[in-house]
C-alpha cells in the first residue's frame, strides 16, 4: 500500500501543470531571504552615514543570485539523487520531469556566475579579500545538497542559512558600504538570519515524511515534528524581539516590533498543527513576515 501511496504522489507531481517551470523552480517564496539582509545591511551603513546605494544594488545582485543558485542546485542535485520523487511541496524541475538536470545544472551555474561577476565589482572597491568569502558562499550554496557528502541531508542545513543568509549577507551588505564591521551590524544581522532559519525550518516541517523516507536526515526529521514546531516558533518569536537590543543605540529600530502581526499568521497555523500541503502557504506567509521585518528594521536603523 505504501509503495502504490508513493508511485501515485509521483505521478500526481510530474502531471501537475506548471505555468512558469523555471520561476517555480527558483523559488519566488524564499527570496525575502536574500532581499532582508540587503535592506538591513544598508539600513546599517545608512545609521553611519556611509550608504553607497550602486553597492547596495550589486549587494542584491550577489544575494538574490545566490539564492537562486541554491534553488537550482538543490532542485538538480536532489533530482539526481531521487530524494524529491515523493513531495508534498511544489513541483520540482527535475523530478517532476520539467527540466532535464542538465538544464537545471546550467541554470544554477548561470545563477553563481551572476553573483560572481557582480562579488568581483565589489571585490575590486571594498576589498579582494571578498573574492575568497564568495567563493565559500559559492561552495556551501553547492555543497547544501549536492557533493559526496551534502551537509543538508544530515541537518546542518538551518547552521548554515544563519551564518549565510544572516551574518554574512547582512554584515556583508553593510560592509561594502562602510568599510568597517560593527557591533550594530552583526546585532542587525541576528533577526534576519533567524527568519532566514524559520524559512528552512517550516519548509522542513513540511516535508518530514517524504525526507525520512529519502533518508534525509534534515534537522526537522532529527526532531521530529512536535520539537520542529516549537523550534520554529522561537526563531520567529526571538528574531522579532531581537529589535530591542538595536533600540539601545537606534531608538527607532523598534519599528521591527511592528511585524509581529505578520508573524502571528504562520505562528498560529504551526501551533495549531498544520501539516503536509497545509503548510505550503505558511512558507509564503513567514516569507512575508522576514519581509515586513526586513523593510521596518531597515528603515528604524536609518532613522
Amino acid at each position: 500500500m505504501d509503495e502504490a501511496n508513493e508511485k501515485g504522489r509521483s505521478r500526481m507531481v510530474q502531471q501537475s501543470p506548471v505555468r512558469h517551470p523555471w520561476v517555480t523552480g527558483a523559488r519566488p517564496r524564499t527570496w525575502p531571504a536574500s532581499a532582508v539582509p540587503v535592506l538591513v545591511g544598508t539600513g546599517a551603513a545608512v545609521a553611519y552615514g556611509a550608504a553607497i546605494w550602486w553597492r547596495a544594488v550589486l549587494a542584491g545582485v550577489v544575494a538574490l543570485s545566490l539564492q537562486v543558485g541554491v534553488n537550482y542546485a538543490n532542485d538538480y542535485s536532489d533530482g539526481v539523487r531521487g530524494t524529491d520523487t515523493v513531495r508534498v511541496g511544489p513541483v520540482r524541475l527535475v523530478a517532476g520531469g520539467l527540466a532535464t538536470p542538465a538544464a537545471v545544472k546550467r541554470a544554477a551555474l548561470m545563477a553563481f556566475a551572476v553573483a560572481g561577476v557582480a562579488g568581483l565589482a565589489l571585490a575590486a572597491v571594498a576589498g579582494w579579500w571578498l573574492v575568497a568569502l564568495g567563493a565559500v558562499c559559492v561552495a556551501a550554496a553547492w555543497s547544501y545538497t549536492g557533493g559526496p557528502r551534502p551537509y543538508g541531508y544530515v541537518g546542518l542545513g538551518e547552521l548554515s542559512v544563519f551564518v549565510f543568509f544572516g551574518l554574512v549577507a547582512t554584515t556583508g551588505t553593510a560592509y561594502v558600504q562602510t568599510e568597517a564591521l560593527t557591533t550594530l551590524e552583526v546585532l542587525a544581522a541576528l533577526p534576519v538570519g533567524l527568519m532566514a532559519v524559520a524559512l528552512l525550518v517550516v519548509n522542513n516541517l513540511r516535508d518530514i515524511p517524504g525526507d525520512t523516507a529519502a533518508g534525509k536526515r534534515t534537522l526537522a526529521v532529527r526532531l521530529g515534528p512536535a520539537a520542529t514546531r516549537r523550534f520554529y516558533e522561537g526563531c520567529v518569536l526571538l528574531a522579532v524581539l531581537l529589535v530591542v537590543p538595536l533600540a539601545v543605540s537606534r531608538p527607532w529600530a523598534l519599528l521591527g516590533l511592528g511585524a509581529l502581526p505578520f508573524a502571528l499568521v504562520p505562528l498560529r497555523a504551526v501551533a495549531s498543527g498544520a501539516e503536509g500541503p497545509a503548510l505550503i502557504p505558511v512558507l509564503g506567509a513567514t516569507g512575508r513576515a522576514q519581509l515586513v521585518l526586513g523593510v521596518l528594521l531597515a528603515i528604524g536603523l536609518a532613522l
